[in-house]
């Protein structure tokens, strides 16, 4: 019940338009229950007297009524399906961006399609328990109660002449048939392209932190669920169209029966009231029954969804600003961990103790064996996590006092899995920086080694790469991304084993971009393949969570320790860690 009172008050920005709606409801069920006594009394009284004329005149006021109740039950329908389109795209915002906050251990739970789902089938699930299934539990309640208590006064064996309808509302469906299917097929497109959208960017999660993109995917995402509500409001167009037609070709069939009834009414047949009334009456209560007994059960299926998302919306953001957290300024690059330990799983540490310095423009090589820490560290430097002992420092400034922005703003990420995103070639590596001119990125291209397999493309800059860059080699989309790196223009730079994946050409292309990229840069690189940092300035030996060796690629050596059993392993064996 108190996810329900919360659901409401997604419901207040739009009071207006819901007053308007009531308005209409109720206008529309007065029509259904007080037509049929007016009808009733007059057309006794007229018919007594045998008046031909005013029996016409109640024949065209009939039709005049049921169109008029047309008006307001398209209003009604319209109105209702804005409100709850609308209130839709506010929950599925506030998941988007809630989503767009959350850190990346709330990703490492949870599957790529559970989260989707929530913004999916969950958000949508919704629109019924918040609007719809309110609005139709008291206007079909309404109906059924008003109707079938006055039909108790009426012959039961005149319902038969209600099936002059069927055609009729069957042609009615066949007319519209082809435009639904239409605006479904629509919708049904629109629902992939932020289906599409949302596996891209919670798949990316990575890049979008580190790049700090959160508002611009929040922005991308605006747009595509904008297209889906103008989807959505055409085909309701349709509907609430189809549905005040369908009645008002069932209107004038009750009209044609009320004037054949009045003549038989005339000659002293049957009673003209009690056939009206009773017509009238029985198309009133041809839904209520049906939709009203679904109205329960949607509510439930609907509240169940809720728990989930709301489940989401009050999940605490782990790694947030501090409410004194500064803007960290423009760095020389020096950083500096004191000390650190951290957990993924409590009593299990990643990292025991951790102190390391690296001087701006330096060259880090992090080594050891698989499962030792290395991308932890990786991980924690942008404050993908947070330390739980310790202190992580640049230029002497603990990165938890400083706005997470303004920090990954100046780191650059080149992983192991690229990824990229369904664009152009030049939009993937102006992600790095969006204010970018085109020149800047074929700048930006020509240093990370990718210009000239992008004047191969099809349309150079401008070939669209696919989904994840599906259409490029594993060394191009590794180029793109090192492009990507280098327009950012970071001062601390992350490689997290960036050539492990490549084969000996494609690493060879890459290794002279990342060399070009750590120029002048302090950098942190997470070496599978020790050739790759033979001329690092420090090489730091993991192990377990610990620090075993610090020193040159020669110090190493001559130490005969872990390190140098890893580079024997390589080298000498001809395999790889």
């Amino acid at each position: 019940m108190n996810n329900y009172k919360r659901l409401l008050l997604f419901i207040k920005p739009y009071l207006p338009r819901l007053g308007m709606a009531v308005v209409c409801i109720v206008f529309a069920a007065a029509a259904n229950l007080y037509v049929p006594w007016i009808i009733k009394d007059i057309i006794d009284d007229v018919l007594a007297n045998r008046d031909m004329q005013m029996l016409n005149t109640i024949a065209i006021g009939i039709v005049v009524v049921f169109f008029l109740r047309g008006l307001f039950f398209y209003g009604q329908t319209y109105l209702v399906s804005y409100i709850a389109q609308k209130v839709i795209i506010d929950i599925r915002q506030l998941l988007y961006m809630k989503f767009q906050r959350l850190s990346l251990a709330y990703y490492e739970k949870k599957q790529t399609g559970t989260i989707m789902s929530y913004i999916t089938n969950d958000v949508a699930a919704l629109q019924s328990a918040l609007v719809d299934s309110l609005i139709e539990m008291v206007t079909e309640g309404s109906i059924l109660i008003g109707s079938v208590a006055t039909m108790f006064y009426l012959h039961w064996k005149l319902t038969l002449l209600t099936l002059i309808t069927v055609p009729l509302i069957a042609q009615a469906m066949k007319i519209f048939g082809s435009k639904l299917k239409s605006s479904g097929t629509v919708i049904q497109e629109r629902i992939a392209d932020i289906t599409s959208l949302l596996q891209e960017s919670i798949s990316a999660v990575r890049v979008v932190k580190s790049f700090v993109r959160e508002d611009y995917e929040i922005e991308r995402f605006k747009k595509q669920n904008f297209l889906n509500f103008r989807a959505q409001m055409k085909n309701t167009q349709l509907m609430a169209i189809l549905t005040p037609t369908v009645e008002f070709l069932a209107a004038i069939a009750v009209t044609l029966i009320v004037w054949y009834g009045g003549y038989e009414v005339v000659n002293g047949t049957i009673t003209a009231g009690a056939l009206i009334a009773f017509l009238t009456y029985a198309v009133n209560l041809a839904n209520p029954v049906k939709r009203l007994s679904r109205v329960y059960g949607t509510i439930q299926k609907a509240m169940a969804a809720a728990d989930r998302v709301f489940e989401v919306l009050d999940t605490q953001e782990d790694i947030k600003d501090k409410e004194t957290a500064i803007i960290l300024p423009k760095i020389d690059g020096k950083v500096t961990f004191e000390n650190v330990v951290f957990e993924y799983k409590k009593d299990t540490p990643a990292l025991r103790g951790i102190s390391l310095e690296a001087k701006p423009g330096q060259m880090v090589a992090i080594v050891g064996p698989s499962g030792a820490g290395k991308s932890t560290i990786a991980n924690l430097i942008p404050r993908f996590y947070d330390v739980n002992s310790g202190a992580i420092k640049i230029d002497d400034i603990d990165i938890r006092d400083v706005q997470m922005n303004s920090l990954r703003e100046q780191i650059g990420i080149v992983p192991q899995e690229t990824m990229l995103f369904s664009g152009t070639v030049a939009e993937n590596i102006q992600y790095g920086r969006l204010e970018a001119t085109l020149e800047e990125v074929v700048e930006a291209a020509k240093a990370g080694n990718a210009h000239e397999f992008i004047l191969e493309l099809p349309n150079g800059y401008e070939t669209k790469i696919g989904e994840r860059g599906s259409n490029l080699s594993g060394g191009q989309r590794q180029r793109i991304a090192i492009a990507r790196a280098i327009l950012k223009n970071p001062r601390v730079l992350i490689l997290d084993e960036a050539t492990s994946a490549l084969d000996t050409e494609s690493e060879k292309l890459v290794q002279g971009a990342l060399d070009k990229l750590m120029i002048g840069r302090t950098s942190f690189v997470i070496a599978h393949r020790l050739s790759t940092i033979l001329q690092a300035e420090q090489i730091i030996v993991l192990d377990r969570g610990q620090i075993k060796e610090v020193g040159t690629h020669a110090e190493l050596l001559h130490q005969k320790g872990l390190y140098s059993n890893l580079y024997n392993i390589q080298f000498n064996k001809k395999t790889e860690i």
